[in-house]
């Protein structure tokens, strides 16, 4: 392992495999979602293209601030103003997502597609008891129950994300929990009401202890596997994507730099940032030597000041301004499924980092 323990392994074999289809579960065409500030246009997600197939993980990767939680928030049509989705689709199934009315989407929301996110805390009402949150979701999402047996779903969805005396848990505050057990709590609640289609979970191991951060993985895949699921895990770590996903894409500034499945990403990563968080990541053969860790030079660019071609340029060590400058290059497709968004992805960019 272990992304949990932060030292980069290879990717396993034995993950649950997707299953074979024709058309995408859920796909995303040129999204774009901006927040309008006082200050100018923050272009949050831009021009994003995803697809997530049946039965599918994908991860969204890239360091805080490069779209990853806005993205799976628009899915959700959850953006609050200043900030909205201004272009694209997201088809479920093949409907847009966008063009449903508020009162259809709340039928999408929990029924089709479920979400948990970053922080439980921040998620649960604090004066109201576990299950009478969860009974709540029941309530607006499966009202053909009675009392009685939505009190037995409440027990049954706590023991279905392995939370121990299921009875007794629902009668306890979220402060009472830890924060394993809540955002356990957050899963039962997304799951409890109905057969959701996609989980979306949004960071769902920050500022857990690795042991933890284990478990809620593989409480992820066990549902995935028993119910079916297609999961979007968002996340930072690519320790924890390497252990987790199928196909992962990677987002910078907004955009999607490189596209691929997992195994391939971490075989042949091809676009300069992509580089960088690998060579970023504590490898165990580093180690034994005491060899400093590599840092990415300089700072995500301020979203309000991009200049003119690609985002990664002010921090790329193999930016050549009469390529790199003037335009951002297009999502190339340089092997089979592997998309990048490079200028130079077909330079040696090995043997130049080898020189630094």
């Amino acid at each position: 392992m272990s992304g949990a323990e932060g030292v980069l392994t290879a990717p396993p074999a034995d993950r649950p495999r997707p299953k074979s289809g024709g058309q995408h579960l859920l796909e995303l065409k040129e999204l774009r979602t901006s927040f309008f500030t006082d200050r100018g246009v923050v272009k949050a997600v831009d021009g994003v293209s995803l697809h997530l197939d049946r039965g599918e993980a994908l991860g969204l990767v890239g360091e805080s601030g490069c779209g990853k939680s806005v993205t799976a928030m628009s899915i959700m049509r959850l953006v609050n103003p200043p900030g909205r989705v201004v272009g694209g689709q997201i088809l479920l199934d093949g409907q847009d997502l966008l063009t449903k009315s508020e009162r259809e989407m709340r039928r999408v929301r929990g029924n089709e597609i479920c979400m948990v996110f970053q922080e439980p805390m921040t998620s649960l009402n604090p004066v109201h008891r576990i299950g009478r949150q969860i009974g709540e979701m029941l309530r607006v999402h499966r009202p053909e129950l009675g009392r009685a047996e939505r009190e037995a779903e409440v027990i049954r969805s706590l023991r279905e994300v392995s939370i121990p005396e299921p009875e007794h848990r629902a009668q306890v505050f979220p402060h009472q929990l830890s924060g394993g057990m809540r955002q356990r709590v957050m899963l039962a609640m997304a799951l409890a009401a109905g057969n959701a289609q996609v989980l979306i979970a949004d960071e769902p191991t920050t500022a857990l202890d690795v042991t933890i951060q284990a478990q809620i993985l593989d409480i992820i895949k066990r549902l995935r596997r028993e119910r079916g699921m297609s999961v979007i895990l968002v996340t930072h770590d690519l320790g924890v994507i390497a252990e987790s996903v199928d196909r992962v894409a990677v987002m910078y500034a907004g955009s999607v730099v490189e596209q691929a499945d997992v195994k391939t990403l971490f075989r042949n990563p091809s676009h300069p940032y992509t580089r960088g968080l690998i060579r970023s990541l504590p490898q165990r053969e580093k180690h034994k030597g005491k060899q400093r860790l590599y840092s990415i030079p300089g700072v995500v660019p301020n979203p309000l000041d991009l200049e003119a071609g690609c985002k990664f340029a002010s921090r790329c060590v193999h930016m050549r301004p009469t390529v790199c400058l003037g335009r951002e290059p297009p999502l190339e497709e340089i092997e089979p499924q592997h998309w990048v968004r490079c200028a130079r992805v077909h330079d040696n960019l090995a043997s130049e980092e080898a020189a630094t």
